[in-house]
């Protein structure tokens, strides 16, 4: 690698540096900002301050049904969707913490990962929730 006029070889490694601080900041900034996104939406949804919408929320032909399902499913979510939220806030932290590259990318995709499983399982147990009032209003 050829160096610019006037360089000292330990400018290179100061860009470096600053292009991995630069990475483990914008991990942490979307990693901890989708969490706690997550988990005021589940709360706003659970305690009604949400109310139906077509932009945020679980958005399917049950919930979207009626205010009652709606409400219904977002509070049995709840506590799958505050889970989701912790687990990519902790995915956040974790790119701070001075581990190599892989074990940073290891640890934010498994963050990923276990937020969208817990997010799957919410949108499934509320789903479940919503379906049970709506049969009980056809009866």
């Amino acid at each position: 690698m050829t160096q610019p006029r006037g360089a000292s070889p330990r400018s290179a490694n100061v860009v470096t540096v600053d292009n991995d601080l630069a990475v483990r900041i914008v991990l942490l900034v979307v990693m901890v900002g989708s969490g706690v996104l997550l988990m005021w939406m589940a709360r706003a949804t659970a305690s009604g301050r949400l109310k139906r919408n077509a932009l945020a929320g679980i958005r399917i032909p049950s919930t979207m049904a009626s205010d009652e399902a709606w409400q219904a499913a977002h509070s049995r979510a709840k506590r799958p969707t505050m889970l989701g939220g912790w687990a990519s806030i902790a995915s956040g932290f974790v790119a701070l913490l001075p581990v190599s590259a892989p074990v940073r990318a290891t640890a934010v995709i498994a963050g990923c990962v276990l937020m969208l499983g817990f997010l799957l399982y919410g949108s499934k147990v509320g789903s479940r929730a919503a379906l049970e009032i709506s049969s009980r209003s056809a009866d």
